[in-house]
């Protein structure tokens, strides 16, 4: 997975109002890099996206192995990722009136013995008084590098009771742990989530329901199962969900191989199912959209995604709609 150079300008076929533009937006789920899969993404490139219309006021940075090298044998490496994000939410807070970094969560290696994990999670403290968390991602399968980019998880992290331990450790001190997986791994994310009941955690992207190479053309097929096992991660009231980063390639959608990208009113019929189920067993005060930008910028724009959000949340009260689009990201990240 790449990114071409003119994906800007693929995403200026579609020219749409924005809809309801005076709500507020706490963006839970974006990217930054300086160079990576062909591209880069830093301060310029969000500033274009969140001041594209929508009244985008505050982000979160997620980790993404910025800043350093994730092969790096170093534990404290991915410490520089928070200098990096750290410097680049300096620079934004000069500019007020446009979108914030107001919250980062980084990364450390949750197998670590305490005592070092522990100095892991001050050194990135002491970086940035924006950390909030870590993503440990658990997105194994062994067919990966055939349909995403490569990717450091091993199999079963999830069910690891080192690993375990280092999320307990995350709950303990007041820190949110980001969890990334595939549908198939939909199990262990469950059993993780009972192992550890004091630690918010943040299910990212659907349990990323796969619809490319051996699970191409059987993503709707298997929805039912997808349903049920949703269900049962939501009766863990630790359990929060981000919805959004359902557009990444390896879902199957299409999106991304067109000679033109999807209109809000394609993203919200093609994917409307997946959110109202997760608002229906979460409720929407553990739920939170999310841009996952720029990795779903490759199949759809951020001014139709937002669309798209106004279009499906458009079922729900006020309450609900502050709560999808800003208020149970402001609460759950500490904003």
């Amino acid at each position: 997975m790449r990114f071409p150079k003119d994906l800007n300008d693929w995403h200026a076929q579609i020219d749409e109002p924005i809809i309801d533009p005076a709500r507020e937006i706490t963006d839970p789920h974006h990217h930054l890099w300086p160079e990576r899969l062909g591209s880069s993404y830093e301060l310029a490139d969000l500033r274009a996206d969140t001041g594209s219309g929508h009244n985008v006021t505050k982000t979160v940075f997620i980790e993404c192995g910025a800043g350093y090298d994730r092969g790096d044998p170093d534990p404290m490496a991915p410490v520089a990722e928070s200098h990096y994000v750290q410097a680049i939410a300096t620079e934004a807070a000069k500019f007020p009136q446009k979108a914030q970094i107001a919250a980062i969560i980084a990364h450390a290696d949750l197998r670590l013995a305490p005592d070092t994990l522990n100095a892991v999670l001050d050194a990135h403290h002491a970086a940035s008084p924006l950390f909030r968390g870590i993503r440990h991602a658990g997105a194994w399968d062994e067919e990966r590098e055939t349909f995403m980019f490569k990717g450091q998880a091993v199999p079963l992290l999830y069910l690891d009771a080192d690993f375990q331990r280092g999320v307990a450790t995350l709950g303990e001190r007041g820190l949110t742990f980001d969890s990334w997986h595939f549908h198939p791994q939909n199990g262990e994310f469950l059993a993780l989530a009972r192992a550890c009941p004091k630690t918010t955690i943040i299910l990212n992207h659907f349990g990323t329901p796969i619809g490319t190479h051996r699970f191409a053309g059987r993503r709707e097929a298997r929805f039912a199962d997808w349903q049920r096992e949703m269900q049962e991660i939501a009766q863990c009231p630790n359990v929060v969900a981000k919805l959004g980063g359902l557009a990444m390639p390896v879902n199957g959608f299409g999106w991304d191989g067109r000679a033109t990208p999807p209109t809000s009113d394609e993203i919200a019929a093609a994917q409307a199912h997946y959110y109202h189920h997760m608002i229906d067993i979460f409720g929407p005060e553990r739920c939170m959209f999310e841009s996952n930008f720029p990795v779903d910028k490759l199949s759809v724009g951020y001014v139709t995604y937002w669309n798209a959000m106004k279009k499906l949340a458009a079922l729900y009260d006020g309450a609900a709609q502050n709560a999808l689009f800003k208020d149970t990201a402001d609460r759950v990240y500490a904003l």
